[in-house]
């Protein structure tokens, strides 16, 4: 008798930071694998302005209500990544037509590095379609209020950097 494979999903990114957007994604995609692994980029070229390991905190709080959801950071080739979890399904978000291009040349590009793995596309919830971490980041070092945009730890790590000295 043959056993089936585990449907183990990563949902890979920056989260620079985590937004309602993700965690709207997160809760519809959490109940069609067994996990959802979310792999919290490093990234250091794209400078993120919190660390890694502030990321992955946030992430893991903003997401500690789903079920059989894991927040990891990495560092390495996300097709090396995806392999040392056994995902076998990637998840990536398209909140518009602009996102396909990228998204469809990554997706190429990781079939070509992980033909065992597939990706799926979903989008966010209307409501959430506009938010992305880019545009929370510049209204948060503006002093405008993102609370609608991300979560309560969210809100209150960006308010505290804004608060502790120059912009960001």
């Amino acid at each position: 008798m043959n056993q089936a494979i585990p449907r183990i999903a990563v949902y890979p990114g920056t989260f620079d930071p985590v937004t309602n957007g993700h965690v709207d994604l997160v809760a519809r995609a959490a109940p069609m694998f067994e996990k959802l692994v979310i792999g919290v980029a490093e990234s250091p070229n794209k400078r993120p302005l919190l660390p890694l390991q502030q990321r992955v905190a946030l992430a893991q709080e903003s997401l500690a209500g789903h079920a059989h959801v894991e927040v990891l950071g990495f560092g390495t080739l996300l097709a090396h990544f995806v392999r040392s979890v056994g995902g076998t399904v990637l998840l990536r978000g398209l909140r518009a037509v602009s996102d396909f291009e990228y998204e469809f040349q990554m997706a190429s590009m990781n079939r070509h590095l992980i033909p065992e793995v597939e990706t799926l596309f979903m989008t966010p919830a209307e409501k959430y379609s506009f938010i992305s971490s880019t545009l929370v980041r510049e209204i948060a070092r503006l002093g405008g209020d993102v609370s609608s945009f991300v979560p309560p730890s969210v809100t209150q790590a960006l308010e505290a950097m804004h608060s502790s000295g120059p912009a960001f």
